[in-house]
């Protein structure tokens, strides 16, 4: 195998240069993710006093202590919701990521539902599609907390509507490929998050706090 040597003058103006401009757009990539964090957190008393937990305190809960969560598509959505960046808030209504679950590595699909009742943004839908497709390439277990208000009906678009049946194809994918789908319906689902709970190889539902229902085709 030929030696490769690097040529690069870490010590010069120029790298120095370049290293600093790239820290402040990490640092600028932080607070765009620590937004939509804060954004969600700031419906805690909403969620305290019907006694449930935040979807990152849920999510926390759920991944065995002590081990990494590589969230992914954390700008999902960013600039298509205000065109200010500067009020814009990430996420697409939705927290995933690879994580372990009980000593296996699965990856994990939740509801951010301190956000607009978790209800889907349009850049939700690709960064659940890309997930799906990235738990089937990698035979990883599908694990979703769901407590969704389905799609954004204020941001309806019809094609979004007709890809959007794509995530239920690929659950019955993922379990066909003998991935389990595993769901944990915590709270009121409607439309596309019933449909989640429904397609589930095992569900997990909470006594007088679930509640699944798709919309009434006319």
């Amino acid at each position: 195998m030929a030696h490769i040597e690097s040529t690069i003058f870490v010590s010069g103006d120029a790298f120095q240069s370049n290293r600093n401009g790239m820290l402040a757009l990490l640092d600028r990539v932080r607070e765009y993710e620590l937004r939509s964090v804060k954004k969600s957190a700031a419906s805690r008393e909403r969620f305290e006093k019907r006694k449930q937990l935040l979807p990152r305190e849920r999510l926390s809960l759920l991944l065995d202590p002590g081990t990494s969560f590589l969230e992914l598509s954390t700008l999902a959505g960013l600039g298509m919701d205000h065109s200010d960046l500067e009020r814009s808030v990430p996420g697409g209504g939705v927290i995933a990521g690879i994580g372990t679950v009980s000593g296996i590595r699965c990856m994990i699909n939740a509801s951010d539902s301190g956000i607009d009742a978790g209800s889907l943004q349009p850049m939700g839908l690709d960064k659940q599609l890309r997930i799906q497709e990235i738990a089937l390439e990698n035979k990883l277990p599908y694990v979703q907390l769901v407590e969704s208000a389905g799609a954004n009906l204020m941001a309806y678009r019809v094609e979004e509507f007709i890809r959007g049946g794509n995530l239920f194809r690929n659950i019955a994918r993922i379990s066909a490929a003998g991935l389990p789908v595993v769901t944990v319906t915590h709270g009121s689902s409607t439309a596309g998050g019933a449909y989640q709970t429904g397609l589930s190889d095992y569900i997990i539902m909470v006594r007088d706090r679930s509640r699944s229902w798709p919309v009434p085709r006319c």
